[in-house]
């Protein structure tokens, strides 16, 4: 991997955030399966240090925040018994703030489900922003209490609480319906006509399809949960640096990071790449 060019570097990273493989990029750029992994390894870290740096004093006057599922090395009911509870075996979920008006993804974090990653990650996303917001979760009882104690009483918060059930006309793997929802208010004052987790969940559907190993339903889901990681760290950098916004498209192609004002120029993948040297 250390003796690619940043092109044939940047060949590499093009196909791993389109959503291919490690195997699909290997057999779309020629390099073997050990230079692809390896270059993902590194970059990722990379990526992960700079979006850290750069997402900070954001200009966000709303986000919305959800987490999305996925595993490594196994499901969690197959985990060996010499696995059992020990970090990156089995669930593994990334929780996502997204600014639903610049559709930056103002900051993640890769955890489980609890009430201790609620508030690391709710605590994080407090320090990167610049002003009061208006803040929509769903229902997750964690949130609350990480909310209060990141803000205290500086937000105007609301839940946004869904209620699924299945459809018996759907077939077997299809997802729950969802039968009703309601807005419960939390604090502040917010905006009634702003309550949604609609753009996040688009984005949980964008991570599905930008990385494969969260793709459902197949064999290429994570084995190790540093390369999970990595992968994200990459996912986030291309999606808000790098990959132009239809909806941010007036008066000219920009980015999420464009329309935050974090850079003046749509990143390509060689940019990206020169995070490497």
């Amino acid at each position: 991997m250390n003796r690619l060019s940043k092109a044939e570097r940047a060949q590499i990273i093009r196909a791993l955030v389109e959503g291919n493989s490690l195997r699909s990029t290997t057999r779309i750029t020629g390099r073997s399966i050990n230079t692809v992994s390896k270059l993902l390894a590194e970059l990722g870290p990379k990526c992960e240090r700079f979006l850290s740096d750069a997402l900070v004093d954001l200009p966000s006057t709303r986000i919305e925040c959800d987490e999305i599922w996925a595993f490594c090395y196994s499901k969690e009911r197959n985990i060996p018994e010499d696995h059992k509870d020990e970090w990156g075996y089995g669930d593994v979920w990334t929780w996502v703030a997204l600014d639903p008006d610049t559709k930056l993804v103002a900051t993640w974090f890769i955890g489980k489900r609890d009430a201790e990653d609620a508030v690391i990650f709710i605590g994080d996303l407090a320090r990167r922003l610049r002003n009061r917001i208006q803040l929509t979760t769903d229902g997750f009882a964690f949130y609350r209490p990480a909310v209060e104690a990141a803000f205290g009483s500086d937000i105007d918060y609301a839940m946004l609480i869904k209620e699924y059930g299945v459809d018996p006309n759907e077939g077997r793997f299809s997802p729950p319906k969802v039968l009703n929802q309601h807005t419960k208010w939390i604090q502040g004052d917010p905006d009634a006509s702003l309550v949604s987790t609609s753009y996040v969940e688009r984005q949980n559907l964008t991570m599905r399809m930008g990385m494969r190993r969260f793709t459902r339903l197949t064999n290429a889901f994570s084995k190790k949960v540093e390369n999970h990681a990595a992968a994200i760290a990459l996912h986030f950098m291309y999606m808000n640096f790098g990959r132009p916004h239809k909806s941010l498209a007036n008066p000219y192609p920009r980015t999420p990071a464009m329309a935050a004002g974090l850079t003046d120029h749509i990143w390509t993948c060689e940019d990206i790449a020169a995070l490497l040297d």
